[in-house]
């Protein structure tokens, strides 16, 4: 890590004195190393399976040294613009891991890179989103629910909310094993003590408001605004395929300034992945998100539950007033403007 760090210093004190021919004599006489303006950048890494990982870089290299916390037993390496590390006992399915890397171009420029990833899991559920309150009533905050289609580990799930952006999400899952049929709460404000996270086998630990003893609740750290009236609430796996969406707008618009190009790259996305879709099959426009315009912190958008799912607003109402309800079946009643 060091040198790389004396080596871009040098190349920007040197440039303007040297030819870009020079700059390696220079660099060579200042420093007695031979060094080169592009060095390898690091670019992401990725999990094919359980027992192994890709690291990618712009330059191909070789791997100096591995070191992970949970500690995970190096058993090959193959080394290139992707390092492909095999593991021998890897850590649990979904299970954040810290990575620290040393890796070497051909050059004997030298990278240390320090990352997180989480194992590989191949036991997400079957899910649906089935109920979102979009407003908070304090100490009731805004929240999405999610129903198990099958058993599984929700480890590695990420779910987004546009008006946050889509760089990461606002929530993911640490590995624990769900059931079908079983609901999961994702609380998006913290605002009380008894907001418990329900890793374990005791779905009655929590006891802060909406929290079920018939559902599993999970709960973001703080109270800061996590979801807006007009919004895209999304998972997505590691392969970055979205599993389930919805899309909703207040009043026919992607929303505020602040927050409409985020919602319209969201409203893209989901285009492209087929996770929602025009009535019509034209292309996608804010007149085909789900109207929020009617919903209040008692008032929340719900699935029409053991219908047909059609990835577009058919598939939503919002209920009546005082229906909400997180970690139980959707009230049927059906909100009717006066």
């Amino acid at each position: 890590m060091k040198r790389l760090f004396f080596v871009i210093m040098g190349t920007a004190a040197l440039f303007c004195a040297c030819s870009s021919s020079n700059i390696e004599t220079a660099l060579q006489e200042a420093f007695g190393v031979t060094a080169h303006a592009s060095a390898p950048v690091f670019l992401g890494c990725r999990t094919i399976s359980a027992h192994e990982i890709r690291f990618q870089f712009s330059l191909p290299v070789t791997l100096l040294s591995a070191r992970f916390s949970p500690d995970m037993e190096v058993e090959s390496v193959i080394n290139g613009t992707d390092v492909a590390i095999t593991v021998r006992e890897s850590a649990a399915a979904g299970e954040q891991v810290t990575a620290d890397i040393l890796v070497e171009d051909e050059h004997k420029n030298t990278l240390n890179v320090l990352t997180l990833f989480r194992i590989r899991n191949d036991r997400l559920p079957s899910f649906v989103i089935t109920e979102i309150r979009s407003e908070t009533s304090k100490p009731k905050g805004e929240f999405v629910e999610i129903n198990m289609l099958s058993d599984g580990n929700l480890g590695a799930l990420r779910m987004f909310a546009a008006t946050n952006g889509m760089d990461a999400p606002v929530f993911e899952c640490e590995p624990v094993e769900v059931e079908e049929g079983e609901y999961v709460v994702i609380h998006l404000r913290t605002y009380e003590d008894g907001s418990v996270n329900e890793y374990g086998t005791n779905r009655a630990e929590a006891a802060a408001a909406d929290a079920q003893s018939t559902a599993r609740d999970f709960w973001l750290s703080d109270a800061a605004e996590k979801l807006r009236k007009t919004d895209a609430v999304f998972f997505l796996d590691q392969d970055d395929a979205v599993l389930d969406a919805v899309l909703f707008s207040a009043n026919g618009t992607w929303g505020s300034k602040t927050f409409s190009d985020n919602v319209a790259n969201a409203a893209q996305l989901l285009e492209e992945h087929g996770a929602w879709t025009t009535a019509s099959g034209g292309l996608l426009s804010p007149d085909d998100a789900f109207s929020s315009a009617s919903t209040t912190a008692t008032r929340t958008i719900c699935r029409k539950e053991g219908a047909a799912d059609t990835n577009t607003a058919a598939d939503w109402y919002i209920t009546v007033s005082s229906g909400a309800t997180p970690g139980k079946p959707n009230n049927t009643g059906k909100y009717v403007p006066k």
